[in-house]
């Protein structure tokens, strides 16, 4: 896919970290106050808004999605985000995704803004949730949805019907993320989300300040590459939530491993799509949701 940005410009593309000085204050019983100080330089996660808009023949670029995320990977996210929406489905319905050229944009904000370009319209227009001014945030991906029939109706996979990682692949997943998760190494901020085979072979690793935004993330870099979006098992760094297992279900994931514990909500969700869903994953256990 292209990029493209304002000629001449002098903007600089945010990273995924920035610098910062810190005190930091430790506990020292022959400190006067009982506190010793070491200053030293350290390094935050970046957290800047992302605006996505949309364009296809006869419409114009248009506001669906705003969305506060770690800067990196951005065509992806953008991809992976109107995949799970349901309004692409291979890279053959996408034309192009650029940063915005929109000459009214401030220099600092030409990287927050990117356009994706569609070959024909989408299947639907974006729901309202998705065209309000504040659509979304780093932890929030299905706000609105009301039910479980309005969840599965972007679905665009196909029900998974490979093979399943056994528990003990499962339970080895976390570890193998974790491994993979450089931006978290510097930072401790981040999210990270993994695509795993059966056989527990990750095929790509994303960070973001949003767990929703590094699934979308994940998708969004199989469907540019042209590969399948779908596989046995997606594996995450936090909780299960709703708007994990709702885009894990869209994208036709087998299963969906997680560090942390699923809601009422997921666990119901992916009971009524077929998703496997482990919770609590750790090297000795993990806990599957029948």
């Amino acid at each position: 896919m292209s990029a493209g940005v304002a000629g001449g410009s002098r903007a600089r593309r945010p990273g995924p970290t920035v610098r910062t000085r810190v005190v930091e204050q430790l506990a020292d019983d022959d400190a006067p106050d009982g506190t010793r100080e070491k200053r030293h330089e350290d390094r935050l996660a970046t957290e800047e808004p992302l605006e996505v808009r949309l364009e296809w023949p006869g419409r114009e670029a248009h506001r669906v999605w705003v969305t506060m995320r770690t800067p990196g990977h951005d065509f992806e996210l953008a991809a992976g985000w109107a995949r799970h929406e349901g309004l692409v489905a291979t890279l053959d319905d996408v034309a192009r995704v650029a940063y915005c050229t929109d000459e009214s944009l401030d220099p600092e904000q030409e990287f927050n803004v990117v356009t994706l370009s569609l070959r024909t319209p989408p299947p639907h227009e974006p729901g309202p949730r998705s065209t309000a001014v504040s659509a979304g945030s780093s932890a929030c991906g299905v706000c609105g949805a009301d039910s479980l029939d309005a969840a599965l109706s972007v679905a665009h996979g196909s029900a998974w019907t490979g093979e399943l990682p056994s528990p003990s692949v499962v339970r080895g997943l976390p570890d193998r993320l974790r491994e993979r998760q450089q931006v978290f190494d510097r930072t401790g901020g981040v999210h990270a989300a993994g695509l795993a085979t059966a056989a527990g072979e990750l095929l790509v690793v994303r960070e973001d300040i949003g767990r929703h935004n590094a699934v979308d993330k994940v998708t969004g870099a199989r469907l540019l590459a042209g590969d399948p979006v779908a596989e046995a098992c997606l594996v995450v760094s936090g909780r299960a939530g709703f708007e994990l297992v709702q885009k894990a279900v869209a994208a036709g994931m087998g299963s969906l491993a997680a560090v942390g514990a699923p809601t009422s909500l997921s666990v119901d969700l992916a009971k009524k799509a077929g998703l496997g869903l482990w919770g609590f994953t750790r090297e000795r256990r993990t806990v599957r949701y029948v």
